[in-house]
């Protein structure tokens, strides 16, 4: 079984990003052949500052490594390193149609109606739908809001394979029950985000000690009496315990039986917090000041992604009638 997801090389990882994704991979790197991708070409859509995207790019890849993933378990790599991405997304493009893009939720909520947007944001979801074909990828983990994009990945394949011959694996969606969508600290009807300027309404992994605490003492709760988990009506308290509960394993129900009120449950959830993510801290940390040991890394996912990917897009590219030397 083989497994692919990617990340954007865009700010600091917090535990949204940490819980609704990261974990799932480091536990699936145990039982599946991972590749796991810094997606940095993805962050090429919007206008960059280079030198943010460079320390952005260490930073996210050094971030995956503190949490868990295995370089020796998983294929860790940059995307921009590998590229049969850039070519089979250009046969990408070439499958896809124009009302396919035009459709997709991210370009109506960010470019549609402005001249000046960058083609690739139009484009990008067919890079997205290569970068997950390349590795014959049978599982996607994503998150509710890219599974439009794996949709359009499974059927730029089908119909690759219906009008070229056989050349894709069709992957499958595979999306996290409990903790896909770690909320904000601040306003729980919201997704936590790297993007929001509210410093208490997302805990980084690179957060001291006390600013977890201070941060989910801060948190949004409610008026009611008593802890209960009820998304609709409590969403501040039900997303305590699904951050809970993705500490401990347990069910947000059982954990919010345990509580009577706020203050301890906050206490005790600070507690569990710290005692994961200090270790992933103080790992990145090292990695930060360890720059030769982070590119020898980069390196060698790089080496194994390539031979993955090359062979798909050679196979494809014959498929299509070009030319291969």
């Amino acid at each position: 079984m083989r497994v692919l997801s990617g990340i954007q090389p865009t700010g600091m990882a917090h535990i949204g990003n940490y819980y609704g994704a990261i974990v799932n991979w480091v536990r699936e790197q145990e039982t599946a052949e991972s590749f796991y991708c810094v997606v940095d070409l993805h962050a090429l859509t919007i206008e960059v500052d280079p030198k943010e995207l460079e320390s952005g790019t260490l930073d996210t890849f050094a971030t995956l490594i503190a949490c868990g993933i295995d370089p020796n378990k998983s294929t860790l790599f940059v995307q921009s390193h590998v590229a049969a991405h850039p070519m089979l997304g250009w046969i990408m493009e070439c499958t896809a149609s124009m009302g396919e893009l035009n459709r997709m939720t991210q370009f109506k909520d960010k470019g549609r109606g402005s001249d000046s947007v960058k083609a690739g944001l139009f484009t990008y979801p067919a890079l997205m739908a290569a970068d997950i074909l390349a590795y014959q990828a049978d599982r996607v983990p994503v998150g509710d809001d890219q599974k439009q994009h794996l949709e359009l990945a499974r059927d730029l394949a089908t119909r690759f394979n219906r009008l070229y011959g056989e050349t894709f694996k069709v992957p499958e969606p595979q999306i996290p029950s409990v903790g896909a969508r770690v909320m904000d600290l601040t306003d729980p009807t919201k997704k936590m985000s790297k993007s929001s300027k509210v410093m208490n309404s997302k805990i980084y992994i690179t957060d001291s000690d006390k600013e977890i605490q201070k941060k989910i003492s801060r948190a949004v709760t409610d008026t009611f009496e008593g802890v209960a988990y009820d998304p609709q009506n409590r969403p501040g308290v039900a997303n305590l315990l699904e951050i809970f509960s993705v500490i401990t394993l347990q069910k947000p129900q059982d954990i919010a039986e345990k509580y009577s009120t706020y203050g301890p449950l906050k206490k005790d959830l600070s507690d569990a917090l710290i005692e994961q993510i200090s270790p992933v801290r103080e790992r990145f940390i090292e990695l930060q000041n360890d720059k030769g040991e982070l590119f020898a890394l980069m390196q060698k996912g790089a080496s194994r992604a390539i031979e993955v990917a090359e062979e798909t897009s050679r196979r494809a590219r014959r498929a299509m009638g070009l030319v291969v030397i």
